[in-house]
């Protein structure tokens, strides 16, 4: 079969996707008479990605793919999942710390945490148990749509008793066929000796896509995936996290240190340009009633900026910044990039641009808010953006610090209705949570021949040539063919292995029957 390039490769799967929910409604939802939640169908018809994930997961099979969506959505209907909440979880689950999201592995990847010694089996609380993990799944999709997992099993201290397969098979099947793609990798930590037999049971249920995500790993080892700063001490890290409840400890974006702190401090030659361009402070968590101290978290917010010198000094503060290449289609603004900021090691590689763009009638307040305060300088961090406006926000690395991939940055806004009259400070106050949308970003660290590559790209794109749109496009779909080609080579290689396998035994086989027919001639 010919390679198909990337224009055909995007097509063909612009096809595969359309085919997908055309047979969807012809074979599956025709006479599904409550089957699914209409809210999953709907997402089913407008979400692309969505589709992809499935496609991608089933090898662009669509058959397998359409078995994976009927699964899938049943599941979800007869779970409730979209309308899973703390409310309809026992309180003793949450408090129990048996799982939970927190840290991140190196690859800047979430960590859903296992604490295998909490798990007890009981058949009166399995579907409890069943409904909080896909709680916490569902509330991660919502959050960062699209970004993965890594699953941790911290096995220390835990027994046979501890072990309920029927939970580990619900695990494995929820990233097998309910959440496609999301999961990065499975890591075992301090697996006792005698549930050895256990886990070659769960090696069958896992598939060629998941076991090639496995990883068995000591105390030593997991620190291969995992930095000491989000391991455990009992695993040799220097995370000093202690598992409480309430709040929900998946959020590092929800700890503030104080209400309207210092500025952060700048070197003299940045210190001059923050005195003509704004007042930067430290603002309140999202959530003003939450408040841990697992981790200190402080945001860079502007709270005034004049008009006219944002103007003037647009360009200035835009030359050299990382223009993005895809675009987060929101309900108030959208995002560009949709997924992540891209930073290199080079001096001419610590600068990306956000640009948000008020897709509503009404003035829009936004905000944009990091994890890593000490790193970034986000100019502006606050302000307004008007009907059909968009806005460019320079995100710039702070001095000799590097980006990594645990870094993360959050984009609030909300609509103003009386723009004229409103102070900022005092919206964000009184505005209520569920009127805010929320976009999060992550940060990709570029290899040197890619950050090398960075700047010639970012000069086509300052030119603005008519070649700036073809030179995109092109680029999103190598992207987009190179992911495709990817996943069928990881299939043709294990294709590769299981047809070594057979003409091993068949080899073999042929060996017996040689011996045995020997054997038979000897006489007597």
């Amino acid at each position: 079969m010919a390679e198909l390039d990337p224009q055909e490769a995007e097509q063909d799967l612009e096809r595969k996707i359309e085919e997908t929910r055309q047979r969807f409604k012809n074979e599956l939802l025709q006479d599904s008479s409550g089957k699914y939640d209409s809210r999953d169908v709907e997402r089913l018809q407008t979400d692309n990605a969505l589709v992809e994930g499935y496609l991608t997961w089933r090898l662009y099979v669509v058959d397998d793919a359409l078995k994976m969506i009927d699964e899938s959505l049943q599941w979800r209907k007869d779970f409730s999942v979209n309308d899973l909440n703390e409310s309809v979880i026992p309180r003793w689950m949450f408090e129990s710390g048996a799982v939970y999201l927190h840290g991140y592995d190196k690859e800047g990847n979430k960590i859903f945490w296992f604490k295998v010694k909490l798990h007890v089996k009981d058949t009166k609380t399995t579907m409890d148990k069943k409904k909080y993990v896909a709680f916490w799944l569902e509330r991660y999709a919502k959050k960062e749509p699209g970004m993965p997992l890594t699953v941790v099993f911290d096995m220390a201290e835990s027994g046979l008793s501890n072990i309920d397969m029927d939970f580990v098979k619900y695990v494995i099947n929820c990233f097998k066929v309910y959440y496609p793609k999301f999961l990065s990798k499975m890591i075992i930590v301090e697996m006792p000796w005698i549930m050895n037999a256990a886990w070659k049971i769960v090696k069958t249920w896992l598939g060629p896509e998941a076991i090639s995500k496995l990883r068995f790993a000591s105390r030593s080892e997991v620190q291969t995936y995992i930095g000491p700063e989000y391991l455990p001490p009992h695993m040799g890290g220097m995370d000093p996290f202690k598992y409480s409840y309430p709040p929900l400890p998946d959020d590092e974006f929800q700890t503030p240190i104080c209400d309207n702190g210092p500025i952060v401090s700048e070197d003299d030659t940045e210190s001059k340009e923050c005195e003509l361009e704004s007042r930067e402070t430290l603002e309140s968590s999202f959530n003003s009633e939450i408040v841990t101290k697992t981790k200190k978290v402080n945001f860079l917010d502007d709270s005034f900026r004049a008009e006219d010198n944002d103007k003037g000094d647009s360009n200035v503060r835009t030359r050299g910044a990382r223009k993005p290449l895809t675009t987060f289609k929101g309900p108030l603004l959208d995002v560009s990039p949709a997924e992540e900021l891209s930073f290199g090691s080079g001096e001419t590689e610590k600068k990306c641009l956000i640009i948000l763009c008020n897709v509503t009638k009404n003035q829009v307040a936004y905000k944009v808010r990091t994890t890593a305060p000490e790193k970034y300088r986000v100019k502006p961090s606050s302000s307004s953006c008007e009907p059909g406006a968009s806005v460019e926000i320079v995100v710039s690395l702070h001095g000799s610090y590097q980006a990594s991939p645990q870094d993360r940055f959050l984009v609030m806004a909300a609509e103003m209705d009386n723009a004229g009259s409103q102070d900022l400070a005092q919206f964000w106050k009184e505005v209520p949570k569920a009127k805010i949308m929320e976009h999060r970003l992550r940060c990709n660290v570029l290899e040197s021949g890619k950050a090398l590559a960075g700047p010639l790209r970012d000069s086509f794109v300052e030119t603005g040539t008519s070649g700036q749109e073809e030179l995109n496009t092109a680029l999103m779909r190598v992207m987009a063919c190179n992911s495709r080609l990817e996943q069928k080579v990881n299939a043709c290689v294990w294709m590769q292995k299981v047809l070594v396998g057979l003409v091993f035994v068949l080899m073999v086989l042929n060996l017996q029957c040689l011996y045995l027919l020997g054997t038979a001639g000897r006489p007597s």
